[in-house]
């Protein structure tokens, strides 16, 4: 296959790759950030420590992390269409690459929030700071290098998750090493969209790394 005839199979390959992974991990922290919090204030000397709700959540974010993604994939497949009206395409794909991701960055928020200093979180309950503050004001601001890079590796487990959901339509480079790549015996196909794929990679990991960094000077010159 000539460079003319891949550039727009590459294109609108990394156009759905990118569409896909931003928005499953959109809604990924949105599910994820909670349930780690939960698992951290729920925990043995937690503010909200209660072991019944420590372990249900536990399990379930145990269980999601467990679950081979291609196997996730199949699985949802009906929820996906309950959901979206289809399981195929890079929007349909969005709905279990977020059940699969949401598990995985709960347990990166949780060993963030762990790293808090506690002394700063009882220096605010002396204060009379109430658990929603203590939230917003210590535990998040000063984990916040440690989410930053937590997105960002699960950015980068979304694009792996994306290529193994091109094997069931849902389009994105995956997609296009298959049906161009694998299926055609197109080795040189196959060879370029696995540079795209590690440019992409690289390129997302060191703009998170440069994030944390900056944060990390800011919070220095702030302490």
């Amino acid at each position: 296959m000539s460079w003319s005839e891949m550039q727009p199979l590459l294109t609108q390959g990394t156009i759905d790759t990118l569409y896909m992974v931003l928005w499953a991990t959109v809604a990924s922290v949105a599910g994820g950030l909670p349930l780690g919090i939960l698992l951290v204030l729920t925990d043995k000397g937690g503010l909200l420590q209660n072991t019944v709700v420590n372990k249900v959540v536990g399990a379930i974010v145990n269980v999601g992390r467990s679950l081979p993604f291609i196997i996730l994939l199949v699985a949802l497949i009906p929820f996906t269409t309950f959901v979206v009206g289809t399981f195929i395409g890079p929007t349909a794909m969005i709905v279990p690459l977020a059940i699969g991701a949401i598990p995985f960055f709960a347990r990166l928020v949780e060993t963030a929030i762990r790293e808090v200093d506690h002394g700063l979180v009882e220096a605010v309950q002396s204060m009379g700071g109430s658990i929603p503050t203590i939230i917003r004001k210590v535990l998040l601001p000063q984990a916040l290098p440690s989410l930053v890079s937590a997105v960002t590796t699960t950015l980068i487990v979304l694009i792996g998750y994306s290529a193994m959901a091109g094997a069931v339509g849902g389009e994105g480079l995956g997609a296009k090493v298959i049906t161009y790549g694998y299926q055609r015996f197109d080795t040189q196909f196959m060879l370029v969209t696995v540079v795209v794929l590690i440019v992409i990679v690289t390129v997302i990991q060191l703009i998170g790394d440069g994030i944390v960094r900056l944060l990390a000077r800011r919070g220095r010159t702030a302490s």
